[in-house]
């Protein structure tokens, strides 16, 4: 909680809050009311037929939820499975993220980081000695361990320690 009180954090914090509140749950809330009342009271109400079908706000207001909720559903089912673009939303999260390719603070660095190094050295040892240990296998290891070294060593696994080849932007 270090520069928990901190004005600018705060105010930061607070814009990210009111931009989440208000884009997912205000407008969202808004938006489905107005749609609801401008297709009523513009559309429905001015023609002859549809009156007949919904006399009242209501029943349009209960149906146009019973077809719009599972629709919404699906298409949201189908924006996650089948479509191109969380796909792309995701890509754009990892551009975005610094923590993708760096550790972070905390347990994962104090815990998980020798963790891993320790069940990596236990599985080559375990391979080697029921001589299962393939070349391949071995090597496949080695450069793990070697990335999760550099990942605790620079907290970022893509900097390595020769000049040669320089850490990515």
């Amino acid at each position: 909680m270090r520069g928990f009180l901190n004005p600018r954090r705060l105010l930061f914090r607070a814009w990210y809050y009111f931009r989440v509140g208000y884009s997912t749950y205000l407008t969202f809330l808004l938006g489905f009311l107005t749609t609801i009342v401008t297709v009523y009271y513009l559309a429905i109400n001015n023609i002859s037929l549809l009156k007949l079908i919904f006399p009242s706000f209501w029943l349009f207001s209960i149906l146009a939820l019973s077809v719009g909720v599972p629709l919404s559903i699906f298409m949201g089912l189908f924006h996650f499975k089948r479509s191109q673009a969380y796909s792309a939303e995701v890509d754009i999260g990892v551009e975005a993220n610094p923590y993708y390719y760096k550790v972070t603070p905390g347990k994962e660095r104090e815990l998980g980081i020798p963790y891993t190094l320790a069940n990596i050295d236990l599985t080559l040892a375990m391979a080697r000695k029921l001589g299962v240990l393939t070349p391949e296998l071995e090597s496949d290891l080695l450069q793990v361990r070697e990335k999760y070294v550099r990942l605790g060593k620079h907290g970022d696994y893509r900097i390595s320690d020769t000049p040669s080849q320089p850490a990515p932007e």
